[in-house]
């Protein structure tokens, strides 16, 4: 049995162009290892491919992709080892300079949040669980309307994330020393727009354009 003609079709014009193309930087790497400037975590969604949006070389970016691009509180029994193991890597062994969140429109976890649309014993019930009990206690959004809720839970669950991130210590020790930058942003799919999400006094979020 062969793989999927389109993977192996598209493999062969990776390693023809793309590869051939760089090849000097993967002999760099593959000889003195990786030095990325920024660890991504994002949407899983197949439409946010963050090397692209950021017009990444191989190198650049250390990536980690969930659904709604979650990271959890540290300490919390329940969370994504391996979210969490990332990023200790990302900030103690690799030292990146940046850790940028990049939640995007039309979010299907996010969307499953509002809608309570799947089982909350499924495998995405549960990973949207710490989401769901977030919005419980501060959903401040609950009188608009449900297109309304998605695009404020869209960018409320990046600035979560964001501020999960600094429980932990490695990360807001270098966050307070001005050593590590945090940002959270969102990718609008319609328009290729990559804002950045910062809060408002009154629980809103507002989108700075880059």
């Amino acid at each position: 049995m062969t793989i999927d003609d389109r993977l192996r079709e598209g493999y062969a014009n990776f390693k023809a162009s793309t590869f051939e193309k760089d090849k000097a930087l993967y002999s760099e790497l593959a000889e003195n290892g990786q030095k990325p400037h920024t660890l991504v975590i994002s949407c899983s969604d197949s439409r946010v491919p963050p090397q692209h949006i950021l017009s990444a070389d191989p190198g650049d970016l250390f990536v980690v992709r969930n659904v709604a691009a979650s990271v959890s509180e540290n300490g919390d029994d329940t969370a994504d080892n391996s979210t969490a193991a990332a990023i200790e890597f990302a900030v103690t062994a690799l030292g990146v300079d940046n850790i940028i969140i990049i939640g995007h429109t039309g979010c299907g976890g996010v969307a499953s949040v509002i809608d309570d649309s799947v089982p909350h014993e499924s495998f995405v019930g549960k990973w949207m669980a710490p989401l769901r009990s977030w919005l419980s206690a501060n959903d401040v959004a609950k009188d608009k309307s449900n297109s309304e809720r998605k695009a404020w839970l869209e960018k409320a669950a990046v600035n979560r994330s964001l501020n999960n991130l600094k429980t932990f210590p490695f990360v807001a020790e270098r966050a307070g020393a001005g050593t590590l930058q945090l940002k959270g942003f969102i990718f609008n799919i319609q328009t290729g727009d990559l804002s950045e999400v910062v809060p408002v006094e009154d629980g809103s979020y507002s989108l700075a354009a880059l």
